[in-house]
This record gives C-alpha cells, structure tokens and sequence, in this order.
C-alpha cells in the first residue's frame, strides 16, 4: 500500500551518509537522487524511504508520533541495524528485544531526530 516515505533533512550530505549505511546492511541501494533528494530501496519492489530538503525551503522538523519502520529479516539484522546506527550517531529509543510474543524491535532516532524502528515478526 505505501510506495514510499520520505523525511525531511537539514543535512543531506550527513543523512545520506547514516542511510547509505542502513540500505547496505538491508540489501538495498541508491535509486533515485538530486540535489534536495535522495531515495534508497529497490524500483519496483516495495516501499523505500527518502530523504529531502523541505521543498519549501523551511528547517526539515520531526513529526510528533511519526515513526519509519524498517523490516529486517530476522532478530540479528534488527540487532545489526541498531548497532549500525548507534555506531554513526543514532539516538537510542529502545534497545533490542523481545516487545511481544511475535514482534522483536529496536527504536533509535536518525542525525535529524527522525524516529525510526527496526523490527520482525518472529
């Protein structure tokens, strides 16, 4: 249903930087990019996640209750992606584990405060 997310950056270069690294460990790469804009995930299959500078030229902001998840494979690659974006910077939200019976997660928040989790359904 979603084709894609898009969050708003004040550092584009510093950004791309911290999802150039989250898209590799997920397999995906770069597919679309200009000055104000990047988009990683794979065309035509599911949805990706870009990032921008606010078209209307305006500081990017975090949205209050907004949050990206990103669906990994399986608990290691939750527990990798965690410690990946830890490692360049991320803000911790919520450490991995267990959150109910069939769902393992970790929360951490992007240079820009952007909310984003990793998690699977186990």
């Amino acid at each position: 249903m979603i084709g894609y997310v898009t969050l708003g950056t004040n550092d584009l270069k510093r950004a791309a930087e911290f999802y150039d690294a989250i898209a590799k460990e997920m397999g995906v790469g770069r597919m679309m990019e200009s000055d104000t804009f990047i988009a990683w995930g794979v065309p035509g299959g599911g949805a990706g996640i870009g990032l921008t500078k606010p078209f209307d030229g305006k500081a990017a902001s975090v949205g209050n209750g907004v949050m990206v998840a990103l669906e990994a494979k399986d608990t290691a690659q939750v527990d990798r992606i965690y410690n990946l974006a830890m490692s360049m910077g991320a803000k911790d939200e919520g450490k991995p584990g267990a959150r109910s019976d069939n769902f393992y997660a970790a929360y951490f928040r992007d240079p820009d405060g952007n909310k984003l989790n990793a998690f699977v359904m186990t």
